[in-house]
């Protein structure tokens, strides 16, 4: 079946080490292919880490921008396109929290409507999320990071490991003891509750 306008088969030259290295270059076009790719990954990531999406729209056009004007310092050797662009996103979204003030009660979440049909299970699943959602914002952000990273993404110890900065040990003590903290910040909201 010829390759119509609106489905093209992406070129070898299409892969993201490709076009980061024609990004060097100051190719805008591979750019705009590579952002494209990266796009959803990094907002999704952002969005978990910082539990704000319109912060985290924020913070993926930045980090957009800085791989724009940072390309040169790509380096493949020390990892893939992908891997350095969630670093980029990770740093970002740590920032962003470290500067943040106040934060707006997740109790005003749990208030939106659910389109759910049946009113009883869509409370339980928002008393879960808000819940899970309170316990995460009490987490430090590396660790609500590496949660995202392993639990949102699905990524190794070892990409984890290369998007922040660290070892994959250090990343396996880090999801230790985020779990840990957010079981315990589970069961102590649980029994607040309940008492």
């Amino acid at each position: 079946m010829p390759n119509s306008p609106a489905h093209p088969v992406p070129a070898a030259s299409d892969t993201p080490a490709m076009l980061m290295a024609r990004i060097v270059d100051g190719d805008a076009a591979a750019f705009t292919r590579l952002a494209r790719l990266l796009q959803g990954p990094g907002l999704r990531l952002a969005d978990r880490t910082l539990n704000d999406r319109a912060a985290a729209e924020d913070v993926c056009q930045v980090a957009l921008s800085r791989m724009w004007t940072m390309a040169g310092r790509y380096d493949p050797a020390r990892g893939s396109v992908e891997g350095w662009f969630r670093r980029i996103v990770v740093n970002l979204c740590l920032d962003r929290r470290r500067a943040m003030r106040l934060v707006a009660p997740l109790e005003a979440a749990a208030e939106v409507a659910s389109p759910d049909p049946d009113p009883l299970e869509a409370a339980i699943i928002n008393d879960r999320r808000a819940r899970l959602n309170a316990a995460m914002a009490q987490l430090a952000p590396r660790q609500r990071a590496a949660l995202a990273l392993f639990h949102g993404d699905g990524l190794s110890m070892a990409e984890i490991a290369e998007t922040l900065e660290t070892s994959a040990k250090a990343v396996e003590g880090l999801l230790g003891r985020a779990r840990m903290e957010l079981k315990a910040l589970m069961t102590l909201e649980q029994t607040e509750t309940l008492a």
